[in-house]
């Protein structure tokens, strides 16, 4: 390694006036490249495990299993499948993962030659692989109409495109399909909305005249509510309300052209059986336009229609665009105050944030319309500027497939502003509610993106979720209300918000922010203290709840190193405020000197056990989730200790404060030789290349057979206990980025993009959806760690306290993506010069310091 301090020497600090760049002169010192640091970053573009080179488009066998998310943060999502056809409607504030909503768009020859639904072949797996699949399918209504015989995708997020070729049609068609995503915008990213826009060409040598049309079921109908069907511009609006009592039933879906030859079938033929789908492909595939009035209810479908004439080589296209609006939600969860209870009001429920913006559809849509372009354009500054980058295609790939999180219904954000997400999605349900604090501790995106709704999670932990004595609950109720404390507070979790704000404070800029907080994070950390380390060794020994569901019992490298980030953390933020920090620093001290030589076995850091000699009770009568104890499991703990432990292990979050600490912009809290020491050992004994061999009675769907992965823990020099904690065989992709991100911060590039490519290889899209990275549930929040890559590859953070840019490259020249509290665009580093541009908003940097160690002025 090289030495720190003689880095150190190598600052400097530049004015920068322009915005534009600057180049830090003959006195900047060149950063080791891979090959010096004994590492050299594999650039291929694709695996030899994967013939797909990666961030290209799907097609034929990896066009099999995609969804892409659209929608706006907090909205809901439907999703734009591989073969352009429509899923995952799940709009009603709740996931609905097996919801074709039998909604699609068409292209007909006018004189009735042809006609295609704009999709491309059915995937196989569909045959059998839906709900009442032995009934014909649940959401198979729309498949056996024909379709285009090709189909070929690609995303540039927030933006998807597809092209569809079938040789009976004188024409290629193309979808490109995408919502508003604009960094520090989050209102506007915030919108109910989406944009499909379709495109023809005419590849004859004649002119052509065809239809375009979009059909739609009333897939908004609710049982025991009035269901219609009624008109706007260009358009129709699928409706459902009017159910007395039942606010949360209401809700208006628009779909609608800027195009005014539009015309509109408001009411689909009434019938039984399959007659309302049959007559409408009966007017498609004549090549002829149908029209109806509104009625009052009862309407089964609606199509609108636009005729077309393209001649030879012309192409045009049909903007079609979509909006939705649901203001009301039965969604409470958590555990409230006793008072609550008695408010049977619908504010007593969760209702989104658009709900405050909008007072109804029609708000919507005309707002959709009218700033349809200036949005589209700035979404495509962003897609542009996050591209337009010279890292590994692997880590955009991941980067760019996990942001989907953000559009997923995963995350919500309710009707004062403030965002609240599950971990991930279920089939039909959240899965595990609250901004989980040990979950979210992951994911980096959110904080750069958006840092104010980041910073609104805060809020929510330091007072809603904390007592006086300074205990959080992990898991914030929904709506957002004050909790009770009923059970541990999560180790990880709470230090980790305490690390984090000081992470959201450097990215604000905002001190008096933080000092509004800092009372609450006072209390929070001295809570952690009188917790976990009563006998202030600095070390955390007393029974500790963390992001595996149980509680370690004894010293743990994992949380001994959130304790040493946390206690880093506060101690900057009170010397920045002018708070005493004499009672803090002997305990970091302490804790440091403990991890680095007790915890250490001379390769890697390890848990001491013990369930004695502490003040908590024994384990038999801790307060636990799903840690029963039976006859068998009492034999077990008088020869092995507590269940659900890793003891000897080597644990891929053994070191996990630090990497924590290293993305929140602190120092590094221990040793960087015995740091990286146990990074290499985690590549060394959890990766495999193939799992073929790997036993793993616990969820094995995340990774098995011959595919790659990283186990979460091994026990590579034995003492592996009979029952470790519960998830220790599986392989979790939030994990792999985080290890992979920390390996890279240590100069091990080559082995951190081994992970990230495991990764890739399995979600290619033949057995997994790429754009969803799925753990304890679909598009989960853990996968956000892989935002920590671009950080670990180049070393390029903004601190908006110092007004610097910090850059440390680990992978010589490079073209990147920043995103700041003020604006967006890039950031380059060519032959030891700096160069920025802000391509949205502003970036007002004063200082470049290039370079690792404690900037100094």
């Amino acid at each position: 390694m090289q030495d720190r301090s003689s880095q150190r020497r190598t600052f400097l600090k530049q004015l920068t006036l322009s915005g534009i760049g600057v180049g830090l002169g003959p006195l900047t010192l060149q950063a080791a490249s891979p090959a010096e640091s004994g590492e050299t970053a594999e650039r291929a573009d694709k695996s030899p495990l994967n013939a797909r080179a990666y961030n290209s488009a799907y097609l034929h066998e990896y066009n099999n299993r995609i969804a892409f998310p659209l929608g706006g943060i907090g909205t809901g999502m439907f999703c734009v499948e591989g073969t352009g056809s429509i899923s995952h409607m799940s709009i009603r504030h709740v996931p609905d993962v097996f919801h074709e909503p039998a909604m699609f768009a068409a292209i007909s020859m006018k004189d009735g030659g042809v006609a295609r639904v704009i999709e491309g072949p059915v995937p196989e797996w569909k045959k059998f692989g839906q709900h009442d699949a032995g009934l014909g399918g649940r959401g198979g209504a729309t498949w056996g109409l024909p379709r285009f015989e090709t189909a070929r995708f690609e995303a540039r997020f927030p933006f998807c495109e597809l092209q569809m070729e079938d040789k009976a049609l004188p024409i290629v068609a193309s979808l490109k399909a995408w919502n508003p995503f604009i960094p520090t915008d989050a209102d506007n990213s915030g919108l109910p909305v989406a944009g499909l826009e379709y495109s023809f060409e005419n590849r004859s040598g004649k002119p052509i005249e065809a239809v375009f049309s979009y059909h739609a079921r009333n897939f908004m109908q609710q049982e025991g509510a009035r269901n219609s069907i009624t008109g706007m511009a260009d358009g129709f609006v699928l409706n459902t309300g009017g159910a007395q009592g039942s606010p949360h039933k209401d809700g208006y879906f628009a779909i609608f052209t800027d195009d005014p030859s539009t015309e509109v079938d408001h009411c689909w033929f009434r019938g039984d059986w399959f007659d309302p789908l049959s007559m409408v492909w009966n007017t498609v595939s004549a090549g002829k336009i149908r029209t109806h009035s509104e009625i009052s209810e009862s309407a089964p479908g609606a199509s609108l229609y636009v005729p077309l004439r393209l001649n030879a080589g012309e192409k045009k296209t049909v903007r079609l665009m979509m909006a939705w609006y649901v203001p009301h939600s039965n969604l409470r969860i958590g555990e409230f105050e006793p008072q609550d209870e008695s408010d049977t009001t619908p504010a007593r429920f969760y209702r989104p944030w658009y709900a405050a913006r909008f007072k109804h559809i029609g708000d919507v849509a005309d707002f959709w319309r009218k700033d349809y372009e200036d949005l589209r354009q700035k979404s495509m500054l962003f897609s542009d500027a996050f591209y337009n980058s010279t890292l590994p295609p692997e880590v955009l790939e991941a980067v760019a497939a996990n942001l989907t999180i953000l559009k997923s219904a995963t995350v919500m954000r309710q009707y004062d502003g403030r965002f609240w997400a599950w971990e991930g999605c279920g089939d039909s349900w959240g899965s595990c509610h609250g901004s989980c604090t040990h979950v979210w501790n992951y994911a980096q995106a959110l904080p750069h993106l958006f840092p104010a709704l980041e910073r609104s999670l805060r809020d929510t932990e330091f007072n809603e979720n904390q007592n006086e004595a300074g205990h959080q609950v992990f898991r914030a109720n929904m709506p957002i209300t004050k909790a009770r404390h009923t059970f541990h507070a999560a180790a990880d979790g709470q230090m980790g918000g305490i690390m984090k704000m000081y992470r959201d404070w450097r990215i604000s800029g905002d001190t008096a922010w933080l000092r509004a907080k800092f009372l609450a994070v006072k209390k929070s950390m001295d809570y952690c203290i009188k917790t976990w380390d009563p006998t202030h060794e600095g070390v955390i020994k007393e029974p500790h709840h963390n992001t595996y569901d149980i509680e370690f019992w004894g010293a743990t490298g994992m949380c001994t190193s959130f304790y040493l980030g946390a206690l880093t953390a506060f101690i900057a933020m009170a010397k920045a405020l002018g708070e005493r920090t004499a009672d803090y620093e002997p305990l970091y001290a302490k804790g440091r000197s403990y991890l680095e030589n007790e915890l250490f076995n001379g390769e890697y850091f390890i848990q001491k056990i013990q369930w004695t000699g502490l003040q908590s009770p024994d384990p038999t009568k801790a307060q636990s989730f799903q840690t029963r104890y039976s006859p068998e499991a009492l034999e077990l703990l008088q020869q092995e200790g507590p269940k659900y432990q890793y003891g000897t292990g080597c644990l891929s979050d053994g070191i996990l404060g630090a990497w924590i600490a290293r993305v929140c912009g602190l120092n590094d809290i221990i040793d960087e030789e015995k740091a990286t020491s146990h990074l290499r050992a985690v590549h060394k004994y959890n990766f495999r290349e193939d799992l073929s061999a790997h036993a793993n009675p616990q969820r094995p769907t995340y990774a098995l057979g011959k595919e790659a992965g990283l186990l979460l823990c091994s026990w590579p020099q034995g003492g592996k206990l009979s029952l470790p904690f519960v998830y220790s065989n599986e392989v979790w992709t939030g994990i792999e980025y985080q290890v992979a991100s920390h390996l890279i911060f240590m100069g091990e590039v080559k082995k951190g993009l081994d992970l990230v490519k495991a990764c890739r290889n399995r979600y290619d899209g033949k057995v997994r959806n790429p754009f969803n990275e799925y753990e304890c549930g679909h598009w989960y929040a853990r996968a956000m760690s892989s935002y920590g890559l671009l950080q670990a590859l180049t070393g390029v953070r903004y601190d908006a306290v110092e007004k610097t840019l910090y850059i440390e490259p680990r992978i010589g020249d490079f073209t990147t993506f920043l995103s700041t509290q003020d604006g967006f665009g890039n950031v380059s580093y060519q032959n030891g010069k700096v160069t920025y541009n802000a391509v949205y908003g502003k970036f007002d940097i004063r200082y470049i310091q290039l370079g690792p160690g404690t900037r100094r002025i």
